[in-house]
């Protein structure tokens, strides 16, 4: 069985998610272990982005303590407790720019290691 972050990738890629970065959040938020942040195209591909995460995780019986921004489609924020899933429109991805605003938290590489 894949772990949580194993599984949220595989969920964001598997909807082709673009320029998926996974930021190591242990020791530098309180918030979760790790946040998986990528992009879409369209509103209706984030939706499907954060829907897909949302009911593999589910399937898998890991928890979806809330899913945030689903209806607007531009930046959808899917909490898995350990695992937050950040789902951009590509418009708003520069704007936000979490990966600066966290720039002190490393990269994990987890497409190499499945």
């Amino acid at each position: 069985m894949p772990t949580l972050l194993e599984l949220a990738y595989q969920a964001v890629d598997s909807k082709k998610a673009e320029d998926i970065v996974v930021l190591n959040m242990e020791g530098i938020s309180l918030i979760a272990d790790q946040f998986i942040i990528c992009h879409a195209n369209s509103e209706r591909q984030v939706q499907a982005i954060a829907r897909e995460v949302a009911d593999q995780a589910s399937k898998e019986g890991y928890t979806v303590k809330r899913m945030e921004g689903f209806d607007a489609g531009r930046w959808v924020l899917v909490d898995l407790l350990d695992v937050v899933v950040h789902v951009f429109h590509r418009d708003e991805r520069g704007f936000y720019n979490l990966e600066k605003l966290w720039g002190d938290a490393p990269l994990l590489d987890v497409a190499n290691e499945q």
